[in-house]
């Protein structure tokens, strides 16, 4: 059996090109989609990220914004300039490059960015409305999962999913997706006790624990649906996804799969927001 390799890097691509062409109109019609990235401190990671991000708004034409503030920024500065930034008209979306240094309360920060520029889904009004089913921009890597899962025609409805990873941003948002699109859902984290038999019976399973190759290649059962949201130095996710091609019916590579859609999704997310404001 030879699985449905299931390609971000080729679907971030091809959705490149018509959000290009997208922002070429908005621009012609005097809006400049931008997105703002604040950097704190001189994380080498994260600089490598935002970087990354910005270098996409400059392929498809969109404007960034680089704050970097330097690793001694409080929590009350850090809000200070998350206002300013509500308040230009000209920024459609703020992200706050995770994770911030430990003097900063990154919860409070994160809620202090407006729900309409809150394109990287980071919010807690923002989640509770896409869990609730209504209007929000969804954390960019499940969302772009979604996206992927979607582009390939692939029905979700009724299957039993498996979430592996709990954190605010990955494991319960995309369990709350997976949900809202009828799977049915268990989530699963590094202290889950018989792990290992929840996940082989799962029809879909997404491993977003953190852990290299936490999730072992003979936990999964046959035709299974494979999504790998982790990656490490080792250039390894969070799944053994070695002969994985033998056992599920789809999977994501590491690199190629999800990483491609997170980013993606986040330009995707503030041309829409860009779109809204232009309606407004």
């Amino acid at each position: 059996m030879n699985a449905l390799l299931l390609d971000g890097k080729k679907l971030a691509s091809d959705s490149e090109i018509d959000i290009k062409n997208q922002v070429e109109s908005l621009v012609k019609s005097g809006i400049y989609p931008t997105l703002a990235t604040i950097l704190v401190g001189s994380d080498p990671a994260s600089e490598t990220y935002v970087k990354m991000k910005r270098n996409t708004c400059a392929r498809v034409g969109m404007k960034s914004i680089a704050v970097e503030l330097s690793g001694s920024t409080t929590t009350e500065e850090l809000i200070k300039q998350i206002d300013i930034l509500n308040n230009d008209r000209n920024v459609h979306g703020i992200l706050l490059q995770h994770p911030v240094p430990d003097q900063i309360d990154e919860r409070a920060c994160f809620n202090k960015i407006a729900i309409n520029k809150d394109v990287d889904g980071v919010t807690c009004l923002g989640f509770g409305n896409m869990a609730m089913g209504l209007d929000a921009y969804g954390s960019c890597t499940p969302a772009g999962i979604i996206r992927l899962i979607e582009s390939y025609n692939i029905d979700i409805e009724g299957l039993n999913a498996v979430v592996v990873g709990r954190s605010p941003i990955l494991g319960k948002p995309m369990a709350m997706m997976l949900l809202n699109k009828n799977a049915t859902v268990t989530i699963c984290h590094s202290r889950t006790k018989n792990i290992e038999s929840i996940i082989k019976n799962a029809d879909l399973i997404v491993g977003a624990v953190g852990i290299p190759k936490f999730i072992k290649k003979n936990w999964i059962k046959e035709n299974s649906i494979v999504i790998d949201a982790g990656y490490h130095p080792e250039k390894c996710g969070d799944i053994d996804l070695e002969g994985i091609e033998k056992i599920a019916s789809a999977f994501t590579p590491v690199p190629g799969g999800v990483g491609p859609m997170t980013i993606n999704t986040l330009i995707l997310q503030t041309l829409q927001s860009a779109l809204k404001s232009a309606k407004d």
